[in-house]
């Protein structure tokens, strides 16, 4: 175990404490840029916008994800094989690359403007991109996986006489599902859900792509705090307070399930 964790505490650890040392220690011992960050409409509004983004992109994975794996689950063979390539095959694809082509998509003169012309839906082009719809489809194209694979987890070690059993005593089957199959998966939900939501805070490609000024995730603030204001000690600030949200939902997540996350990935 000394080669992983020596590799994570200099390339993991050793940055993050830095970063907040930094927060911290410049221009003077002080805690200015944290009362700079906690005074600024704009700082708060960008972590508001953040978590509203975050849970909006994991109630859709978990709708579209849910009867996803379910099909998973249920497959088969060769058709098992072919739907799980396909959910996987974005894992495959660089993040880059795939915001770029919803950012090719979305544009004004784009396939999809194209596509509801032609259909006659709308009169002109509509503008999608730079908009909060556009950054959360194209998250959750991306972070769909994630919520897939604990979900088909969890459902292939549902015990199948269960589900006879309660046919049997004379259970319908949306009783059936909601008192059994549901329970006996709620580990891959809440799993897939706080994974999914934990890896939405920090974004920032595909936020950065696809929204705008108005729609700027705190990954992106923290960027242009860097890149266009060259002030790294605020940005270490933001940097911290996502770091300290991230943490502190993991926590309240293992303190309310006791520890179910680890129980659903094995």
């Amino acid at each position: 175990m000394v080669p992983p964790i020596a590799f994570l505490g200099m390339f993991l650890l050793l940055p993050l404490i830095r970063v907040v040392i930094r927060s911290f220690a410049e221009p003077a011992l002080t805690v200015t840029n944290y009362v700079r960050v906690f005074s600024d409409v704009a700082y708060m509004r960008a972590f508001s916008y953040t978590l509203e983004v975050a849970l909006s992109v994991t109630a859709l994975c978990l709708l579209i994800g849910y009867p996803l794996a379910y099909a998973i689950a249920r497959a088969r063979g060769v058709a098992q094989k072919l739907i799980s390539i396909l959910v996987l095959l974005p894992l495959w694809t660089s993040v880059v690359i795939r915001s770029y082509a919803w950012l090719i998509l979305f544009q004004r003169k784009g396939a999809l403007n194209d596509l509801l012309l032609s259909m006659g839906l709308v009169k002109e082009p509509i503008d999608i991109l730079q908009t909060s719809v556009a950054v959360e489809i194209g998250m959750v194209h991306i972070l769909l996986p994630v919520m897939v694979l604990p979900l088909v987890a969890s459902m292939m070690a549902v015990d199948a006489t269960l589900l006879r059993a309660g046919r049997i005593l004379g259970a319908r089957p949306l009783r059936l599902f909601l008192r059994v199959y549901l329970r006996i998966t709620l580990p891959g939900i809440s799993a897939g859900c706080v994974l999914v939501f934990i890896s939405a805070l920090g974004f920032f490609i595909t936020p950065s792509l696809l929204g705008g000024a108005h729609n700027a995730m705190a990954a992106v603030v923290i960027e242009q705090a860097v890149s266009v204001f060259f002030d790294w000690p605020l940005a270490s600030a933001l940097s911290t307070v996502l770091l300290l949200i991230t943490i502190g939902i993991y926590l309240a997540y293992a303190r309310l399930t006791g520890g179910e996350l680890q129980v659903a990935l094995k």
